[in-house]
């Protein structure tokens, strides 16, 4: 095994470590001269010492010494000598008719070495600036320096700038990933929030039932007030009519992806799409063609090869210009315009959150590089301020609310970015009457590894809060695909209201009904929300609720915290509006007991 020292002392590739370098020869230099030159009283090197001279700091005392004296009242100074090579040296002692540096040699050779003798005898040698001699400089006891103090000073240095310098040139690796940062437009931040909804053809509610804009005309209109840039993370790519299933609905798809190929091709407008890598199921030939139409620039992200796992990029974000953004559970399918039902969030002109949001899109661009690597450190530029501890004040209509954005899996967040799942269970936690959740999967496992794994972070977290005497509901996917392990794993938790006292846990099911035409359409009609609300928070994600979504697969939340205590009683609020939105759901004729099915 190679000593630590020869670390250093082998040549590097790196244009970091040459002050390093460098550092260490000085250092290595300064010890090597040090064990030859050793200031100190009344020492002895082994048993062949010699021609030892003393010499006090006197002038009017007679030169007298003994290696086993101990001192008088007057200083004495020993400076011990490397061998020489019979040179005779250029200072005896006297010679200058000053006080001098008494010597012990570590052999019995005659004095030598000139220039070490040089340096030594001009820098404690000389008189003062005022005539005085080497005693007034050096010799007194209260002086605030010896000589000693000098050589022991400068190693002390160099060896702490050796092993900081490794430190520092750590820190410089770091920042050797880089992305050009896109500068927004400095609109002020007058923020301005608003729900989204995609409801599937044929699910109708009331004509008084809470309604919001629809995804469709959001992402329609994000599109054509692009000024600059658009920046899209996605899993996959299926909104053209020719995709996946011919059908009349699919229209809407088709239009909003030919508002994307005219804005890159004729507007201007540069298009960045981050997805994750194209495979069997999902080709992306929506993105192939506008890559092909040079309409876009687009980057896949590869989990296997990134995390070595089945993970996928499962975010689903639209940013324009760095100023304005949207999050939700729809994907960049037809399906999620017409036959899916979608909840997210539209956010305009809030520059400080979109462009932090932007780096998460940054990373998820880095990783999109062929050949790309997890840094095992993100670049500072990437860290954020905002987060769990201390989220962005965001004023709404006067209202002053607190908000940050969570992201996972952990190896693809920088610094000061709370985790996706530290998110959700910490809005658990702060929970006082109430915790509604609404998403489509809902399992204490790992569904999609190898080998199947109990986890059980959220699970842990819901049943604490049953037994806290909060009121947990959960609105659950019933749709074709939905596994029959997933029923018992609900039925275990809505259990625990009948064995403890004013323990409150419902689950319900939602049904998106389908005609026999809508039912031939793969993989839609189904509840794809991904929420919950609380009495103080309003969280919207991009992750179904297992394990896999949280260790190795790309999400990411928004979280908005009212720290006001009953404020919705007298406003209406983003989180007063998603839980409106949830007890719509929960109380129409789409929702149904757990007890209802059998499996």
């Amino acid at each position: 095994m190679p000593h630590f020292w020869e670390n250093f002392g082998k040549s590097s590739h790196s244009t970091h470590r040459n002050l390093q370098d460098g550092l260490f020869q000085i250092a290595s230099q300064t010890c090597s001269l040090l064990v030859q030159v050793n200031n100190t009283n009344n020492i002895s090197y082994g048993n062949h010492s010699t021609n030892i001279h003393c010499n006090t700091m006197d002038q009017q005392a007679q030169p007298s010494c003994s290696t086993n004296s101990t001192r008088d009242k007057h200083e004495q100074l020993l400076v011990l000598l490397p061998p020489t090579n019979g040179r005779n040296p250029k200072y005896r002692p006297g010679a200058l008719g000053k006080p001098r540096l008494s010597t012990v040699l570590e052999s019995p050779t005659s004095l030598g070495h000139e220039e070490d003798n040089d340096i030594w005898s001009q820098t404690y040698m000389l008189p003062g600036e005022d005539g005085n001699t080497a005693l007034k400089r050096w010799g007194q006891k209260q002086a605030w320096c010896k000589p000693s103090c000098i050589p022991i000073s400068i190693i002390l240095v160099l060896i702490f700038l050796v092993v900081l310098l490794p430190l520092l040139d750590h820190a410089m690796e770091r920042s050797d990933v880089q992305v050009t940062p896109v500068i927004s437009d400095l609109f002020p931040d007058t923020c301005k929030l608003s729900l989204v909804e995609s409801i599937p053809e044929g699910l109708t509610y009331p004509r008084n039932a809470t309604s919001f804009p629809s995804t469709y005309h959001t992402w329609l209109e994000l599109i054509n007030s692009t000024r600059h840039t658009i920046e899209i993370a996605s899993f996959y790519w299926t909104l053209r009519s020719s995709e996946v299933y011919p059908h009349p609905s699919s229209y809407q798809g088709e239009e909003v992806f030919q508002a994307l190929l005219n804005t890159g091709l004729n507007r201007g407008i540069k298009i960045k799409i981050a997805q994750s890598a194209p495979n069997r199921n999902n080709p992306n030939i929506d993105t192939e063609y506008l890559v092909k139409r040079k309409a876009a620039e687009v980057r896949s992200v590869n989990f296997p090869q990134l995390l070595g796992s089945d993970g996928v990029l499962h975010t689903k974000l639209w940013i324009i210009d760095r100023t304005h953004f949207y999050i939700g559970s729809a994907n960049m399918d037809w399906r999620s315009l017409t036959q899916v039902k979608e909840m997210g969030i539209v956010v305009h002109n809030c520059t400080s959150l979109a462009e932090d949001i932007g780096k998460i899109f940054d990373v998820y661009w880095i990783l999109g590089e062929p050949g790309a690597k997890i840094p095992s450190y993100w670049p500072s530029y990437l860290e954020t301020k905002y987060s769990i501890n201390t989220p962005m004040n965001l004023t709404l209509d006067n209202d002053t609310f607190q908000t940050y954005i969570s992201s996972s899996p952990p190896p693809l967040s920088p610094g000061g970015r709370t985790n996706d799942l530290e998110a959700i269970v910490n809005i658990i936690q702060k929970a006082e009457k109430f915790v509604y959740i609404s998403v489509m999967d809902y399992f204490p496992l790992t569904i999609y590894s190898p080998k199947i794994k109990y986890w059980a972070s959220l699970d842990n977290a819901l049943r604490s809060a049953i037994i806290d005497k909060i009121e947990v509901r959960l609105l659950i996917s019933k749709w074709n695909n939905t596994r029959r392990s997933e029923h018992y794993f609900l039925k275990s938790l809505a259990d625990i209201a009948d064995s403890y006292p004013k323990a409150k846990v419902e689950v319900r099911y939602f049904v998106v009904p389908a005609t026999p035409s809508q039912a031939k359409i793969p993989f839609a009609r189904v509840n794809h929300n991904k929420y919950m609300v609380t009495d103080n928070t309003a969280y919207i994600g991009t992750s179904n609720w297992s394990g896999d979504y949280f260790i190795d697969t790309a999400g990411i939340g928004f979280v908005v915290h009212d720290p006001i205590f009953n404020r919705n009683d007298s406003h209406i609020t983003v989180r007063s509006q998603l839980q409106a939105v949830f007890e719509r759901d929960w109380n129409s004729n789409y929702s149904y007991p757990i007890s209802y099915f059998r499996f």
